[in-house]
């Protein structure tokens, strides 16, 4: 038992450096931070949007547009990355359902620059 008690013993003092680390980054943040913000950093910026403002206001969906089209593309390289990997062990079935796959979000892409969805105005 004793034995068994002594291998658990690294990861109880991770987790113990890991809790006491993450307390000291956020005591540190707590007592240094500056809490007079200026304008500037209150300001609207990549979405907008007053920082401070009513919750239930009405804006435009093309901030949701272009978050989806974001996890889309950013999706595609998710699966890109692990067939690249593999790419020298895959058969041509690999090959071209990946060409498939890429062809689809390719032709989205086009269908969506073509409706304009891509122009900010």
């Amino acid at each position: 038992m004793d034995d068994m008690l002594r291998e658990y013993l690294p990861i109880l003092v991770f987790l113990a450096v890991a809790i006491g680390f993450g307390a000291i980054l956020i005591l540190s943040a707590v007592i240094i931070a500056v809490r007079n913000p200026d304008p500037e950093k209150v300001s609207a910026y990549e979405c907008g949007f007053n920082a401070f403002d009513d919750a239930r206001m009405k804006f435009d969906v093309r901030f949701y547009l272009v978050s989806i089209l974001f996890i889309i593309f950013d999706l595609e390289i998710a699966f890109l990355f692990p067939w690249a990997v593999a790419f020298k062990d895959l058969s041509m079935v690999g090959f071209w359902s990946m060409m498939v796959f890429l062809g689809v979000l390719t032709a989205g892409f086009a269908y969506e620059w073509k409706k304009g969805a891509l122009e900010w105005q």
